[in-house]
């Protein structure tokens, strides 16, 4: 269910206070977010709701008036806010957050811990409705969450430390977000104690 994808430094493990979910557009990092953050007694924030609140204007906004370059570097700078912050926290990042190498470098800090979301665009797509916050996605979901995929997958597994498959989750289980947010806790409770994630 969880298995471990990179060990960079063991002796920097106990350090590792923030945890960020990445993942595709759908697959759930808000809602499991927020239970992961009451499991583990710490605050949490989702980027892109932070990004609308700090600039007064939505993702979709952002994407038509002035462009993905541009979403992209305050969404850049936002991360690194977040993640200079002291106090530990939970972060739900924007599915495209890998994109940028500056963030990539970020992630892959001794002070945080990331956990891959992942699941297949077929998966996705009966989960992604079309509204206006999600200004990527086109009139074939599927299409275009395959496309996505095979850009960003590569570079989510580069900086993920462990990785959660959702579907099989959703599958076997009645409460599947509260399954993925327990296994989420434990892998980031057991990386901080022993510097590891062996599941």
């Amino acid at each position: 269910m969880v298995r471990s994808v990179v060990d960079r430094d063991d002796t920097d493990a106990l350090s590792r206070t923030h945890v960020v979910l990445i993942g595709m557009m759908g697959v759930g990092k808000t809602t499991v977010g927020k239970r992961v953050a009451a499991l583990l007694e710490r605050p949490f924030v989702d980027a892109d709701a932070e990004l609308v609140q700090r600039s007064g204007r939505t993702v979709a906004d952002w994407f038509a008036t002035s462009g993905e370059p541009a979403f992209r570097q305050v969404e850049s700078e936002l991360l690194a806010d977040l993640l200079n912050r002291p106090e530990p926290s939970v972060l739900a990042a924007g599915g495209g957050v890998v994109i940028e190498t500056v963030n990539r470098k970020r992630l892959c800090q001794p002070d945080v811990f990331v956990v891959w979301l992942r699941a297949d665009p077929a998966f996705l797509a009966k989960r992604v409705a079309r509204k206006a916050h999600r200004p990527l996605i086109a009139d074939d979901p599927v299409s275009t969450l395959s496309r996505l995929a095979d850009v960003r997958e590569p570079w989510y597994e580069e900086v993920a430390d462990a990785v959660v498959d959702v579907a099989r989750v959703h599958d076997r289980e009645q409460r599947p977000k509260a399954v993925l947010a327990e296994h989420v806790a434990h892998a980031v409770r057991v990386h901080e104690a022993a510097g590891s994630v062996e599941l």
